[in-house]
């Protein structure tokens, strides 16, 4: 006898601020038949009466996650802020959990009824969750002409958000305050940058902003303009950093050792070319270590992990790279303690500027195959009245695959 597929114990209900009235019968069912509903307070408040146990969810969020699985065979639902898989609640409930185990029945995003209000199309808006996250992270999509919609955390984070706008050149924006959208207390207030915020925003609150203004926007292609770093001159120039990362190849997904990662210009755009793409630096000086958080942190890429320490000592017990650039501690110490941890298949890029460290890759191309580049740059410059050629010192790219 073929076995019969048991209902889920647990629905992800997605609940807005209309509470039931924004409900489809389909939704309002398994409310109606619950022996249990979770819920932050502020869904809790728009509950009708129910035959259930209702229970508040705590704070922090992960701490509720045992009382819920204690309940595992029982009727249960889950309120969660609108779409449980965009910016919500889903992913992190459903990773402790069997596919068979739950349902999830959605109610329009923020970001749709975000997009609905101000007749923005959703497809051409870029939509950040930062309501637990550094607002930092909008720098690399402040550019003239983009709109952005983004989740914040309080009315607080509003007032920082346009601070952080005005601070990276962009005052000429316009942003629109959306509260508790769909709602009875349904608020949309459009200000200037140079308006003052109001001082009753309330949470849940979104912001669609039309970016304006001069600032500096950050490139797709690889090779951000030096003047974007810190740095104490120990930094990729702009014209090898492009062709450093067009040797990396940066796929989404993929995790980067930057060893001897100084200003944290490779991992930085390493970060920039995927949101979902990780980097760890390897620094042994502490004031480049912390220079390179700054810089990560203001190119919106706060997530870079930077390990203080000497190569290879430093690289032990790290999650292995998809990809390797050694920018500095070049050693034939370093490439044997490579070759004997890397994975097959790991790609490693690495620049030397001296005649020694020239050397060591030449010998190593020949051990580990690859193939070496020899980038020569010079920049016309002034000669008495007349303009000649300024040459930097050449660098020795040696790229290669475990």
């Amino acid at each position: 006898m073929a076995e019969v597929n048991k209902a889920p114990w647990l629905t992800l209900l997605g609940w807005g601020e209309s509470g039931t009235a924004g409900l489809t019968a389909a939704s309002c069912e398994p409310l109606e038949g619950a022996e249990i509903v979770f819920g932050a307070r502020r869904h809790l408040r728009l509950l009708p009466p129910l035959n259930a146990d209702v229970r508040e969810w705590p704070v922090p969020f992960l701490d509720g996650i045992p009382a819920l699985l204690n309940e595992r065979g029982r009727r249960v639902v889950m309120l969660v802020s609108n779409d449980p898989f965009w910016f919500g609640a889903g992913t992190s409930l459903v990773s402790h959990l069997e596919s068979g185990e739950w349902q999830a029945l959605p109610s329009p995003s923020t970001f749709s009824l975000a997009a609905a209000r101000l007749g923005w199309p959703l497809e051409r808006c870029t939509c950040l969750g930062l309501h637990a996250k550094p607002l930092t992270r909008l720098r690399p999509y402040l550019q003239s002409g983009r709109r952005l919609l983004v989740l914040l955390r309080d009315g607080a984070a509003v007032a920082e958000l346009a601070a952080l706008i005005k601070r990276y050149d962009f005052a000429d924006s316009q942003i629109t305050v959306l509260e508790a959208l769909g709602g009875a207390d349904e608020r949309i207030r459009t200000l200037r940058m140079d308006d003052s915020l109001p001082d009753d925003i309330a949470h849940p609150v979104a912001v669609g902003i039309e970016v304006a203004g001069n600032g500096p926007t950050l490139p797709l292609t690889p090779g951000l303009a030096d003047s974007f770093f810190e740095h104490d001159g120990q930094i990729t120039k702009q014209a090898v950093r492009s062709l450093t990362l067009c040797a990396l190849a940066p796929k989404p997904g993929e995790r980067l050792w930057d060893i001897g990662t100084g200003s944290g210009s490779i991992a930085i755009e390493w970060l920039l070319a995927h949101p979902d793409n990780q980097a760890i630096g390897f620094e042994q000086h502490p004031e480049r270590a912390a220079r390179a958080r700054r810089n990560a942190e203001n190119l919106g890429v706060d997530w870079l992990e930077i390990n203080e320490g000497r190569a290879p000592e430093v690289l032990e017990n790290a999650p292995l790279p998809d990809a390797v650039f050694i920018g500095g501690g070049l050693s034939q110490k370093l490439l044997d303690a490579l070759w004997q941890v890397l994975p097959s298949g790991t790609r490693v890029v690495a620049n030397a500027v001296t005649l020694e460290s020239e050397a060591l890759l030449a010998h190593w191309q020949q051990q580990a195959g690859g193939e070496l580049l020899r980038i020569e740059l010079a920049n016309a410059a002034s000669i008495g009245t007349r303009r000649g050629w300024k040459a930097s010192y050449p660098i020795v790219q040696w790229r290669g695959v475990r």
